[in-house]
């Protein structure tokens, strides 16, 4: 699942991590994919970033990609939703605090009825990324 590690650019000094693709369940016509980079663990403000990947050919289903943080102190909270429906999109999720775990969901979503199908999650933690190539 590991692709690398990169650093973002000059303007943000932290090391980005490339987790690599979370792609949704195949649905009638296609599926969303992201390809996910977070910051580390030990962040003030954990972020999810990354390409999101619109692969349905039906034209009211779109991808969609959330993340569930739960944090250092106890609880969870969700970030926003992002969704498009182009080809492509760029998206940048953040926790409100120092986490212990990321879950990182990705699903087609349908516009007509307004919900999220043939999700995907992948739980992302500390010590899975710990022995990682740096």
């Amino acid at each position: 699942m590991v692709i690398g590690v990169g650093v973002a650019g000059p303007a943000q000094a932290a090391s980005r991590i490339h987790w690599g693709p979370v792609q949704s369940s195949a649905g009638h016509s296609g599926y969303a994919k992201a390809d996910v980079w977070i910051t580390g663990f030990k962040a003030e403000t954990f972020v999810v970033s990354g390409k999101l990947y619109d692969r349905d050919k039906h034209r009211d289903h779109c991808a969609y990609v959330r993340a569930r943080f739960h944090y250092a102190g106890g609880g969870t909270g969700w970030s926003q939703p992002r969704v498009t429906c182009s080809a492509k999109s760029s998206f940048r999720l953040s926790s409100d605090g120092e986490i212990k775990r990321v879950d990182v969901r990705v699903c087609l979503y349908d516009r007509g009825l307004r919900k999220t199908f043939k999700c995907y999650a992948d739980a992302i933690k500390p010590e899975i990324i710990a022995n990682w190539p740096q």
